[in-house]
């Protein structure tokens, strides 16, 4: 499922491990942090590696965890359709948004001392979430989790190459791989569990609070045991590209998710037109600071390789139904067939674990072999699965069972696998090498963006089938028949990326390495 953790060998922010182009390393061992107890080197930097990935399994986790809750927030806060939307799509925006500047405060200003206040702010945030009184406290914590998490999740991989020489780093990576894996498969039944045994009468509180003991503690290590580094060289902040892009998200991604409670208003439609005025703004304004001082937000002369724009809406597409099958899917299972939290968590083992190991295969063994068909046979299956549960569900309605939903799943979570893994290589390999580090950034930013628009058009393509039918003997099949439209829309999603993915090279050339800014490592949410 869609996540927030770095990945060994993408530009994070993908479930299963995918590949990118990792940040140069400031320096090639970690510094002596002044003032620290003397410790052997290789243990000191062993301790510092275990502490930024823990800090990355616990986001990740934190992502994949909230989705299986989200029926039990909206039972015991009355949460409306729009604030549950919020609660995963306040989080992928607020980490888009501040994903690039993130890394380029790090360089600025020091890896050490970003990861030290993300991983601070992510607790506190954490806190909120988990003693939120209302649905507006908790997306607003949320927004600020991703808000922290995009301070704190671009300085792992930097950090890492600051710390590890470049012989070492192919064991290290291997290792952010087996967490990567590891949040993917642990964090739904994780937070099944949490949710299900109800700690102390606390309900799916827990879900958030586990994050305090191990935020406090990687804030109290990573103090000690993590080496300051910066880039000899830092590009410039550009926050009012920030302001744009996060301006223009708003202005469209709002109205979806309020049209439905409000019967679509004027101002709900003049918003939506005028977000394209606002991208039109920030396209105007980019190409004037490219040209000014060289630091945009958004390098525009990417789009002109034709592997990175055909791949970047790829990307955009795929976080875009990803974010409306996850959400919804939950809201099936639970709410329209009735089962238990645990149930959900334990149904959705299949398809993580096939998103997992399909991963690995994809890169190791396939890509190389077939180039750019993995990617697009993984589509079909992808497409195939999602047919084969629509079967399922007309067949079997409100009867069908755990062990049915495990074979498309499975099927899915193939497909899945053999498109996340190798796609990002596709995308950058063609990027020329001084802009490696900004195409990998935007590459994970759009993911986000296009998860957090997924999650806004649930209210239309979902919540807009089910329309009226709330009453308590409606609402099982109201939604199980919602979600099978659901499904329809998602496969046509799938379909489009199928014939875009025509645009990406046969097979990725040597993949270039970035300049040794911290964009190479900005981070990979789901919802």
């Amino acid at each position: 499922m869609p996540s927030s953790a770095p990945s060994p060998l993408a530009a994070p922010r993908l479930d299963p491990p995918s590949p990118a182009t990792p940040p140069a390393p400031a320096v090639p061992t970690a510094p002596v942090v002044p003032g620290a107890p003397a410790a052997p080197a290789g243990r000191r930097r062993w301790f510092a590696l275990a502490i930024v990935m823990t800090a990355a399994f616990m986001d990740l986790v934190d992502v994949t965890i909230v989705n299986i809750a989200i029926p039990s927030i909206q039972q015991e806060t009355k949460a409306s359709v729009s604030a549950i939307q919020w609660i995963t799509a306040g989080y992928a925006l607020a980490f888009a948004a501040g994903l690039i500047t993130g890394g380029r405060l790090g360089d600025i200003y020091g890896r050490k001392r970003l990861f030290l206040i993300g991983i601070g702010g992510f607790t506190l945030a954490s806190a909120l979430c988990g003693f939120a009184t209302g649905p507006e406290m908790l997306v607003a914590a949320r927004i600020l989790q991703g808000a922290t998490a995009a301070l704190m999740v671009p300085q792992v991989l930097a950090i890492v190459h600051a710390t590890f020489p470049a012989h070492e780093r192919g064991k290290v990576f291997g290792l952010f791989g087996a967490i990567v894996g590891l949040g993917a498969v642990s964090g739904p039944l994780l937070g099944a569990l949490l949710t299900q045994w109800d700690l102390f009468g606390l309900g799916w509180r827990p879900i958030f609070l586990i994050n305090l003991p191990v935020g406090i503690a990687g804030l109290i290590l990573g103090a000690k045991f993590i080496g300051e580094s910066k880039a000899p060289k830092a590009v410039r902040l550009d926050l009012p590209g920030v302001a744009l892009i996060t301006l223009a998200m708003l202005m469209l991604i709002y109205p979806l998710t309020r049209g439905h409670e409000l019967g679509w208003p004027l101002w709900g439609h003049l918003s939506m037109v005028g977000s394209l005025f606002v991208f039109g703004a920030l396209v105007r304004y980019q190409r004037h600071k490219a040209l000014t001082d060289g630091s945009p937000l958004i390098e525009l002369s990417l789009f002109r390789v034709k592997s990175f724009a055909a791949g970047i809406a790829v990307q955009l597409t795929f976080g875009i139904g990803l974010g409306i099958f996850f959400l919804v899917w939950t809201l099936y299972m639970q709410t329209g067939l009735g089962w238990s939290v645990l149930r959900a968590g334990v149904t959705g083992v299949p398809f993580s674990v096939a998103v997992s190991v399909a991963a690995g295969l994809s890169v190791q063994k396939l890509v190389p072999r077939f180039g750019r068909k993995v990617l697009q046979a993984g589509a079909l299956l992808m497409i195939a699965g999602l047919l084969v549960h629509l079967w399922e569900s007309e067949r079997y309605g409100m009867g069908i069972t755990s062990l049915q939903m495990a074979v498309p799943l499975v099927v899915m979570g193939v497909g899945m696998g053999l498109i996340v893994a190798p796609l990002a290589d596709a995308v950058l390999s063609e990027v020329p090498k001084e802009h490696a580090g900004s195409a990998s950034g935007l590459f994970n930013t759009v993911q986000q963006m296009g998860t957090a628009l997924g999650l806004g058009l649930v209210s239309v393509v979902f919540f807009g089938a089910i329309g009226d039918r709330l009453a308590p003997a409606e609402v099982g099949p109201a939604f199980v028949e919602a979600f099978q439209q659901t499904l329809w829309w998602v496969a046509g999603v799938l379909a489009v990326i199928f014939l875009v993915m025509f645009a990406l090279p046969a097979r990725p050339r040597a993949h270039t390495e970035g300049d040794g800014s911290a964009e190479d490592v900005s981070g990979d949410h789901a919802p």
